[in-house]
């Protein structure tokens, strides 16, 4: 007879064992899946406020204002679904800052255009940190110079091109469009406001004239100055080759100013780029050479006494040495490793 109660029993089988040991594992599954739902759930809860109190400032203005708290809350910090164009700036009168307000009132432009445009939705924001109202934002970042345009992309961290080249392409509002559209596939039309001072200007130049032919209408011989048309002409010539037209597309800066040394700069160091005083400096420069050269003609082709024209030719000489020299020194500050100059290095 067989020994004790449990040697008659017939030993578990295999299936009965995996199914006894599936139980726990299908629990622990189920349990992690749960946990996943619910943290979806507070993720997309927590997306949602953030894209609302985005959208409700947004209403009431185009650009918003940002501290350090909400910085990290509502750019930083995850979830976030949209992106955000950041310009960190130091706009305090204190502070100095010619170019922050000029790149402030051309940002304050495209976010307006973007505000009131009839595809505006909440995929893209346009914020702002002033240095006085987060600082601790520009040590987070390590930035240590102001105007600067951040995005700061829906997934992911900025990359090197989410940062605006401000010096190479200026701080027209048409210019960051561009770059918009390129780091977040956001097109907008910038709208200006409307600058009546041109049409003001042209106005007042047709009165001139008007009353000019009115009041010397028996005699327009001053319409068939050579010297008049000859000035003008050089006026043109002068301002055009200086770079107004480059200022006019790019829209750079005046100067800038090193926010931690306070050195201005009036020369761009890059050969792609240029300040608006650098145009100036530049007109002034070929002005001098200009009128240098026009001493020399005047000097050998008058007919005034020989003492005169000499002091005429000794003058344009010095002229055109002179400003040439200054001319070929911007030149080698901007094509770095150019050998020739003249005078001056």
């Amino acid at each position: 007879m067989p020994q004790g109660g449990s040697a008659g029993r017939p030993p578990p089988s295999s299936a009965s064992q995996s199914s006894s040991s599936s139980l726990p594992r299908f629990y622990w599954l189920m349990r992690a899946r749960g946990k996943e739902r619910l943290s979806n759930r507070k993720l997309a809860m927590v997306l949602s406020e953030k894209v609302s109190q985005l959208m409700e400032w947004a209403s009431k203005r185009s650009v918003i204002r940002m501290n350090g708290d909400k910085f990290r809350r509502l750019v930083k910090a995850p979830p976030r679904n949209y992106s955000v164009i950041v310009m960190f700036t130091a706009l305090q009168p204190h502070r100095q800052c010619v170019v922050c307000k000029q790149a402030d009132e051309e940002y304050q432009i495209l976010a307006n255009s973007w505000r009131y445009s009839s595809a505006f939705t909440n995929k893209i924001f346009f914020a702002m940190v002033d240095f006085d109202e987060g600082s601790d934002v520009f040590q987070m970042l390590n930035m240590n110079s102001a105007p600067t345009f951040i995005n700061f992309p829906a997934k992911g961290k900025p990359k090197r091109g989410d940062t605006y080249e401000l010096q190479v392409r200026g701080f027209a509002a048409e210019q960051l469009a561009r770059w918009v559209a390129d780091r977040t596939d956001v097109n907008i039309r910038v709208i200006r406001p409307p600058n009546y001072a041109g049409p003001l200007m042209l106005g007042l130049l047709l009165a001139v004239i008007g009353g000019l032919v009115y009041l010397r209408g028996s005699n327009l011989d001053f319409l068939y100055n050579k010297t008049g048309w000859a000035f003008a002409a050089l006026c043109f010539v002068l301002a055009m080759t200086s770079g107004q037209m480059w200022n006019h597309i790019r829209g750079p800066p005046y100067a800038h100013k090193n926010p931690h040394t306070g050195q201005v700069n009036y020369i761009h160091g890059s050969s792609q780029a240029q300040f608006v005083a650098e145009t100036h400096i530049v007109l002034l420069f070929n002005g001098g050479v200009t009128l240098g050269m026009v001493l020399l003609h005047e000097a050998a082709t008058s007919d005034m006494d020989v003492g005169k024209r000499k002091i005429m030719c000794i003058a344009g000489i010095g002229l055109v040495v002179l400003f040439f020299s200054w001319l070929l020194s911007v030149f080698r500050s901007k094509y770095h490793g150019y050998p020739y100059s003249f005078l001056m290095s």
